[in-house]
């Protein structure tokens, strides 16, 4: 019988697979200027906000901890809210950020990190996909992400051996600050794996945010005849 306090089935979702020890670093606290500095991570698609897609979609991979690396934007989810400082430093500051937070709480680190931009509506299911790919992966491959289209690799919505991510944020200069992402993680041994376009489109303009609702709203019901 399930256990209802085990967030792996916090909306009723079994994941695919067994449970791999798993951490989670969500990034929500970009500046958003293609959208005059609105809270992305608050844009609501399909009736609940990008974050709160993010976070269900960690905690239904069975992802402790969750943190959250933005200002304090809904105070009622079960994550750890973090900043990275000085804040806006970019994504590879947020990650070393939250890392740092694990280290100072004292918890042994998760065996995978889950490192997912809040900005995806498609959040679930491009995790299932992540969760359900890292067993097939060989015991020298540090990390898996989704491509997008263009088989360009979405270093965002990708989950990384913790030790690995580690050890790249330690070899960051000035904490990562300002540094791209793609700094922290190039050097790694990372598969990428070819994923439909609907699960690595993000909202990062007003246009994809109306068509992202417009791909939630499109018709799945008929009239009945």
């Amino acid at each position: 019988m399930p256990d209802p306090t085990d967030p792996t089935h916090s909306s009723g979702l079994v994941p695919a697979t067994p449970v791999t020890p798993l951490g989670a670093i969500l990034l929500a606290g970009g500046r958003a200027s293609r959208v005059d500095g609105a809270a992305k991570p608050l844009f609501e698609v399909g009736g609940r906000t990008l974050l709160a897609t993010a976070v269900t979609a960690a905690a239904d991979a069975g992802a402790r901890p969750i943190t959250v690396v933005a200002p304090v934007l809904d105070a009622a989810l079960d994550v750890t809210w973090v900043r990275e400082d000085p804040p806006f430093g970019g994504p590879a500051a947020a990650t070393v950020a939250a890392l740092s937070s694990w280290t100072a709480a004292g918890a042994a680190d998760p065996e995978w990190t889950l490192l997912l931009a809040c900005d995806l509506p498609s959040a679930g299911a491009a995790v299932r996909r992540l969760v359900d790919d890292i067993v097939l992966l060989p015991s020298d491959t540090e990390g898996l992400c989704l491509g997008d289209a263009s088989s360009r690799p979405q270093w965002l919505t990708g989950v990384y051996r913790t030790r690995a991510l580690r050890a790249a944020a330690s070899a960051l200069p000035d904490a990562g600050r300002d540094a791209p992402v793609r700094a922290l993680l190039a050097d790694l041994a990372i598969a990428v794996v070819a994923a439909p376009d609907d699960l690595t489109r993000d909202v990062d303009t007003w246009q994809d945010l109306e068509e992202a609702r417009s791909r939630v709203a499109e018709p799945s019901e008929e009239e009945p005849s």
